[in-house]
Order: C-alpha cells, then structure tokens, then sequence
C-alpha cells in the first residue's frame, strides 16, 4: 500500500541488487584490445576488513536506512517493512513483482555489456560480487582517482542521514567536475513525437558521448520514481563533493536508444520534503495509518498483520470504513483535509463541492459511498445505457510478455473463438508472422461485412494495451509481410469501429468496488473458468507455457488460451448486458439502480 502517488512496488530495484550480478567475462570484448578497469581485488569474494565496511558507512549497528525506491510509495508499508521485516520471513514475493525484477537485471546486464563493449578503456567496473561495504569503498577510490566512467556504482551509507542507493552510471563531468547520475531503467522514458513547434524539447543525448541537445523527436513520459532517484543521488554524491555542478542526471529507458536528462535543481525541495518525512516514518517519528491505492494490490501487508491479533491493511480499512475503499489514493488524500475521514462522512456530504477537489464530479463520489454502503457493485449515471452495436461483431484481446511484445491476439466472432499466437519465447521475429495474421483477418472480416452491406465493430476492454501494441508491432516489424503502417492502425483506432468497452463502463457507470473486467463482468454473471486467471498470473504461465526456465509446459498454453478466450467472452457477455440485442435476456438498464435512487 502507499498512501501518496507512484509507482506499484517491484517495477526497478533503484540500484539495490537482491543477489549477485553475472560479472563480466575475463575476456568479453575479443574485438577491442583493451579490458574495462576493474574496481575489485585480486580475489573477489575476499573477506574485506571491517574498516574497510565501516568506512564506506556499512557496519553490522542496526540503523535506519531509505533509498530511493521508499520515496514513490505507501508510507504505512514503509512503516511495516521497517519495524516489522520479520513477519515477512519466508513469504513468497508476487510473481509479478519477481518477474519485474529479473526483467529489470537482465535488461541493466545487456545496457551494460552493450556499453561497456564500445569503449572498454574508458570505464571503470565495481565487481557485483563484492560485500556492500566493499563495493562502496572501490566506489570512492574509482571517484578519488578521476575515473571517467564508473558501472555499479555503490555509494556509502550515512548512517546519520539514513540515505543509501547506488547508480548504474556515474558519468565525470569533464568540464565542471565531479559525476552525473544516470540510471538504467526497464521502462520507457519517451515516446515518439513528430517534430513540431513547442515551448519546451526534452534534453537527450546519445549513449557514446555525453551531448546534451533538445530532442524535437520525442515527448517525455512522466515518472516520478526516476526523478527521486537521480536527486536521491544526487544529495549523496554531494556530501562527498563529488556532485557535478551542472546539478543533472540522466535516465536509460527501455529503448536503450538515447538518454533522458532531467534538471535537478527544480525537484531539490520536493525531494527534500519528501525525503524528511519518509526517514521520519522508518524511524518511528511519524505515526501511519493504512490507506488504499494501487499498490495494495500486490501488497504482503494487505491481508497479513504486524502482530498476532491485529488486523491486516484489508481488515482495519473495512471495520474503519475508511474513506479509501472508495476514493483511492489521493482523492482520499484530499478528503481527509475536509475531515472527511469515512465512508459515511463521504455519503452524508452536503454542500459545494471541496475547493481543491479535482476529480470526477464530487456527486459521484458521494454516491460511490452510498452504493458502497448499500451493497450495490454499480450505479447507473445515464438513464438510458448504449454501447455501439454492429452487425459483424469482433472480439479483441491480447495477451503480452512484459516489454519484450505481443503473444497472442484472441478473437471471438459469431462464437468461434480464434487465437493468433506465436509460443517461440519473445522477443522473436516470430512474434511479426502472428501479428499479421491477425491484423489481416481483421482487415478481411472488416471488408467483407462492408462489401455485403453490413455494418462492422472490434470491441476490447481498455484499449490502451492494444492501441500500444498495434502501434509498437507496426513500428518493429514495419515493412514485413502483412504488416499494417501505423497511418493504417491509426485510422482503424481513431475511428468508429474500434470500440472501448472500458470507456462505455466508465461514462455511464459508477463503480464503488472498480472498473476492471473481472469486478464488473461477473456483475453481468459472467464467470471465469480458472480461479487464479489474471494478468499477473498470465506471466508466469507463459514462461512455462515457452519454457523460459525448463521445457515448454504445453498444459500452460492451454491455460492460456482458455483464459484469454475467457477474456474475450466477458466483453461481449458485458456488451449484451449493457445494451440487449435480443428480447427476453438480462439487462442492466432493469438490474443496476441509478444515481437518483441515492440522491
């Protein structure tokens, strides 16, 4: 749980490794003469003496420590990891979250190996396997000595401030002095743009050379996290007089094709703030309350207790019917400065609207409350619900591994479910063979209802995954047999054939318990077949289904196929819900009451 904006937790390790990285082959650039400089001794794995450690502000003294991945995040989980960690002894780690994790090491070992193959004489490794104590200190004397590049960067612990955190890169800065952070990360930090006329291009530079220009060819995606971090490092690199006075860092997204630079001087005091009030909250100085957002879903503390007898998160929000349950994140946030601390404080609002309040409109939310008080999963906020029908009518739903594409495309037409998958492990040039077979199926089918005169409709839910996905398979795979442009998806999901069941759900229902596929279909008595199927689950059946870590476990395709069909037979058992084609079925418009029914 966090009680603030941010990330969900396990997304990046924020330069804290969980177990050794692969080091670097004696031998792995053949075609360059010269070896990356190695910050390490003569034996790796050599005991290092205690002053060595104590030097670099490791020591065996408890104490309080935050990095930067504790800044974007629940201050009541921080809380709990802080005081109580053994309670989370031995349990199991959402696979989610591990596979996030792994993705994120693998991705850092290639940015690594691709870099470091370029120009091996100008870098300077900190050998992963070394003790932490040890590796800060090969840090310091790496940064003592003026080395240019600097890979798996350590820096010391203060024990009196509480920072900790680390850097893939520290970058010399060769004409002010000292070192630019720059962070390897395995999301994407950009999105491309067509260049136009604007106030304001993002700072990028190429990977060789450190040249920051303005970038006419890229929008910059917003992520706090990262910008936490590079001053998080920042403020360390400056205690020890090593910060670059031109107060920047630098970001290695997904890509790998440019690095992202932010200027620090103006995230300074929100760091700082922020920073001040999370060390308070791990050393017990500040009191926290749970509070419900995104990260709760993955969230150990969320069903488990701190101590025998007390309730979990999930527990104490419901006996407090705290406000939370039905105004997530910051909205809670903002209703707790208008003591509005419960649910029934939010269902007995009178009045104007909160001055600060910047959300849906405020009556929503008091309805929220009250259908949350009533029991009922929906409310209806139209009189009248519709949702575009056709008379050929598609299905869509994708499944996709993590960065690395798209899978499986499953589509239902008159019953018939068809899949359009590839099972060789992504990434894979395979992946183009099955992408366009579906795109030219769904062309066909599309062309040849308008050749009989009939209308045509493709319905998913949420289509932000497969608006990304159409997009990135007709970049990567541009000029393949069968692949489509991106001015010919464009005009496909820009268009009025291509419908969002998600937005019709969201315009005209309110939804106290959520919006997601699996929290409203069931409401149109759809059910799935596997108990555990989700998105999360999805990942670590399809490293089995493709034998990522053993032989291909073809019991796990199935599984797949089954849940993706699921997926997309909810849509149109929603769809028929919403608006009834045929006489005599169930309807929402005579199941779900409306908004004046709790007016």
């Amino acid at each position: 749980m966090y009680s603030g904006s941010g990330d969900r937790d396990g997304h990046e390790d924020e330069g804290r490794h969980t177990g050794p990285r692969a080091a670097l082959p004696a031998e792995p650039h053949t075609a360059q003469p010269t070896e990356p400089r190695a910050a390490m001794s003569a034996e790796p794995h050599a005991a290092v003496p205690a002053e060595v450690c104590e030097s670099a502000g490791y020591t065996a003294a408890p104490s309080a420590f935050v990095d930067a991945r504790s800044l974007i995040g629940c201050r009541h989980r921080l809380h709990l990891n802080s005081a109580h960690p053994e309670v989370l002894t031995g349990v199991t780690e959402d696979v989610g979250v591990t596979q996030r994790r792994e993705a994120a090491t693998a991705h850092r070992e290639r940015v690594r190996d691709q870099l470091i193959a370029a120009e091996p004489e100008r870098w300077t490794v900190i050998a992963p396997g070394r003790p932490a104590g040890a590796r800060a200190a090969d840090t310091m004397r790496a940064c003592a000595e003026g080395a240019e590049r600097i890979w798996g960067a350590l820096l010391p612990q203060e024990p009196d401030t509480g920072r900790r955190g680390g850097s893939e890169i520290l970058l010399r800065d060769q004409d002010r002095g000292g070192y630019i952070p720059i962070i390897v990360v395995n999301h994407k930090v950009t999105d491309p743009r067509q260049p136009d006329p604007a106030e304001h291009h993002p700072l990028t530079t190429g990977l060789p050379d450190w040249k920051p220009q303005p970038d006419r060819t890229v929008r910059v995606r917003n992520q706090p996290r990262d910008q936490q971090r590079l001053v998080h490092l920042y403020r360390m690199l400056q205690r020890h007089g090593l910060a670059s006075p031109a107060l920047v860092g630098g970001v290695i997204g997904f890509h790998t094709d440019r690095v992202l630079v932010h200027e620090l001087g103006p995230l300074l005091d929100d760091y700082d703030r922020r920073y001040a009030d999370r060390i308070a909250v791990v050393r017990g100085e500040l009191p926290t309350v749970p509070s419900k957002v995104p990260e709760c879903r993955q969230c150990p503390w969320w069903t488990r207790s701190e101590t025998p007898g007390a309730p979990s998160c999930e527990r104490w929000l419901v006996d407090h019917h705290d406000v939370s349950l039905v105004a997530a994140g910051s909205r809670a946030e903002v209703l707790r400065r208008h003591d509005v601390d419960t649910i029934e404080d939010l269902a007995n609002w009178t009045g104007e609207a909160p001055d600060d309040w910047q959300y849906e409109p405020f009556e929503e939310a008091v309805v929220t409350a009250r259908a949350w008080m009533s029991g009922a999963p929906l409310v209806r906020r139209v009189e009248r619900l519709w949702v575009r029908r056709a008379d050929v009518e598609v299905d869509v739903d994708l499944e996709s591994y993590q960065e690395y594409g798209a899978y499986l495309w499953g589509t239902l037409l008159d019953g018939v479910y068809r899949p359009f998958v590839s099972w060789d492990p992504l990434p894979t040039t395979d992946e183009a063979r099955s992408f366009a077979e579906f795109w030219t199926w769904l062309m066909d089918i599309r062309a040849e209802a308008v050749a009989a005169g009939k209308t045509f409709a493709a319905y998913c839910y949420s289509r932000t995954a497969e608006d990304k996905w159409l997009y990135e398979s007709a970049r990567r795979f541009a000029g393949l047999p069968g692949i489509p442009t991106e001015a010919q998806v464009r005009e496909f999901v820009d268009g009025p054939q291509w419908v969002d069941m998600f937005e019709a759900v969201s315009t005209q229902f309110i939804c106290p318990n959520g919006k997601g596929l699996k929290k409203i279909a069931p409401v149109a008595g759809f059910g799935w077949r596997d108990p555990e199927a989700g998105g999360e689950a999805s990942m670590s059946w399809y490293r089995q289904a493709v034998g990522y870590d053993g032989p291909p476990d073809l019991s796990q395709r199935t599984r797949l196929f089954e849940y993706n069909e699921d997926d997309v037979r909810a849509t149109k058992a929603l769809r028929d819900w919403m608006y009834p084609t045929e006489p005599g079925g169930r309807s929402a418009e005579a199941e779900v009451p409306a908004m004046a029914d709790f007016r």
